[in-house]
């Protein structure tokens, strides 16, 4: 299948993906123990002494009776200002923050009001959130400058009134032509501060050129300390905005191209830094500017795909987080990272563990199958289309998606055959982890020991080609201890265009 991106998932600069190695079948590396809490051990060596003079970041006071914030010296009374709190505490043992990008767009569509409730419901204290302006001058949550993405309609936001735009429907996850319709309507920004306002932070993407209009609506639903501004702008431009305008909450996003941003502000730091590189040896992912950033200010990292933080992503973590997360955290000074994986980021600070397999389960990864055309698979294609040469002349066809190994171009009439050892006797329900924009995307049979193949099972739509999820199938076996095969084949009749990413039995 296509292994091409939509649009918004693609970074402007990514390099070729390294060759990755096969991975056995074996549970995924787990790290023994919690990280939140042991972050500080890690970095407290550098951040203890610093050469030269110290860069301390400004918490300019809001307004005397703020709504949204205790008075200095009171304990925290919400999520939010206990949020609020940590984003300002830059020391060795600070709490690492979780991000969510565009929300929990894998529970509803991204920038919506569920996906807000749902990030903070999975343990994230910032969701970010994008921000465009209706033609009337109303910010309302909107990633792209046009409608046609995410809702039914079409046309650019600053063309449509608010009311024009509140007739809309978004669509699910992160959008697209073929994302189902949902009931969920675009938001303003002030509803979305409102559902914020006692339960996290909100990171106000694409905003700043609308950063007079937001700032309004901070005031009036008192959540200035919510809401955080973000910008590359010039230093000059963002340090007018910060003076009059008392309370603003600030981080300035770096990469090579302005690192002299640092020093211009000089003492007044910004409350962190989004610091973006593509590759390990650019000067903002090099220990000394890092621990500069990290003297005075958080350091937030990005993990959604190749290219923001090298290729120390989601999945990557996902497989080992000592190739992502862990090395961020370690390396890298990040105490803030935003991901498309709230739920599997809070579990690895809590357990250390990436995405391991259930208790007695089975995960078998997609490039792992039977060698052999016409005995272990069957690919319509001679020819790998994708960009991993795992297994020099065989033609099934390999990639790499932001760090995970996956199979692509699935066809119609291929199958793939795998040795699965079962640890007990019992009954076993199949899963895939599996990705597609499309809908339908496709749909498979499941067979044991050259058995009668299952009912087809539908793969349903990720919205997206890069993010996976794992999909029950329903489909059930009562399996015996021991060695078995286990064959995935793609019905002739139906629509194929999906990624495989791992089949997984659990009893």
């Amino acid at each position: 299948m296509s292994s091409s991106r939509d649009p918004h998932d693609v970074p402007l600069d990514i390099r070729p993906a390294r060759p990755a190695r096969a991975r056995a079948v074996r549970p995924r590396p787990v790290r023994p123990r919690p990280v939140r809490t042991l972050v500080g051990a890690a970095v407290a060596a550098a951040a203890l002494v610093l050469s030269g003079a110290a860069v301390v970041a400004v918490d300019r006071p809001g307004p005397a009776q703020t709504a949204d914030a205790p008075a200095g010296g009171h304990a925290a009374r919400t999520p939010a200002e206990r949020a609020y709190r940590d984003l300002l505490d830059h020391g060795p043992d600070a709490k690492v923050l979780t991000a969510a990008h565009r929300a929990q767009w894998r529970s509803a569509p991204e920038n919506s009001a569920p996906a807000i409730l749902a990030a903070f419901a999975d343990g994230a204290e910032i969701v970010e959130l994008d921000v465009q302006l209706t033609a009337d001058g109303v910010p309302v949550l909107m990633h792209d400058t046009t409608v046609d993405r995410t809702t039914d309609g079409t046309g650019r936001v600053d063309d449509l009134t608010l009311e024009q735009v509140r007739r809309l429907r978004l669509r699910a996850g992160l959008g697209g032509a073929q994302a189902p319709l949902t009931d969920e309507r675009v938001p303003t920004l002030a509803e979305a501060m409102r559902l914020a306002k006692d339960r996290g932070l909100v990171n106000l993407d694409k905003g700043w050129p609308f950063r007079e209009e937001i700032w309004t609506v901070l005031q009036e639903t008192g959540t200035v300390r919510n809401g955080l501004f973000k910008s590359g702008a010039p230093v000059p431009e963002v340090q007018e905005f910060r003076s009059t305008h008392r309370g603003a909450v600030y981080m300035h996003i770096v990469t090579d191209t302005n690192v002299a941003d640092v020093d211009a502000f000089g003492a007044d730091q910004p409350v962190a830094y989004e610091v973006n590189f593509d590759s390990t040896a650019d000067v903002v992912a090099r220990r000394p500017f890092l621990d500069r950033v990290a003297s005075g200010s958080r350091v937030w990292s990005n993990t959604m795909w190749d290219g923001l933080a090298e290729r120390m992503t989601d999945e990557a973590s996902l497989i080992d987080p000592g190739r992502g997360w862990a090395a961020l955290l370690r390396s890298y000074r990040t105490t803030i990272v935003q991901t498309d994986d709230v739920e599997a980021f809070e579990r690895w600070l809590r357990t250390g563990a990436g995405d391991p397999v259930p208790h007695g389960g089975v995960r078998v990864q997609a490039e792992d199958f039977l060698p052999g055309e016409g005995v272990g698979y069957h690919d319509l294609d001679p020819a790998n289309r994708s960009n991993l040469q795992m297994r020099p002349g065989e033609g099934v066809d390999i990639q790499d998606l932001d760090g995970a190994v996956s199979l692509g171009w699935m066809r119609g009439g291929e199958w793939l055959t795998y040795h699965v050892q079962i640890p007990r006797t019992g009954t076993y329900e199949v899963a895939v982890r599996a990705s597609s924009p499309y809908s339908p995307a496709g749909a498979y049979t499941v067979s044991f020991d050259d058995g009668a193949p299952s009912a087809p099972v539908d793969v349903r739509t990720t919205t997206s080609h890069a993010k996976q999820e794992l999909q029950p199938s329903g489909v059930t076996r009562r399996l015996t201890k021991g060695p078995h095969t286990l064959r995935i084949g793609l019905p002739a009749d139906a629509y194929q265009n999906w990624n495989l990413d791992y089949v997984q039995l659990t009893p």
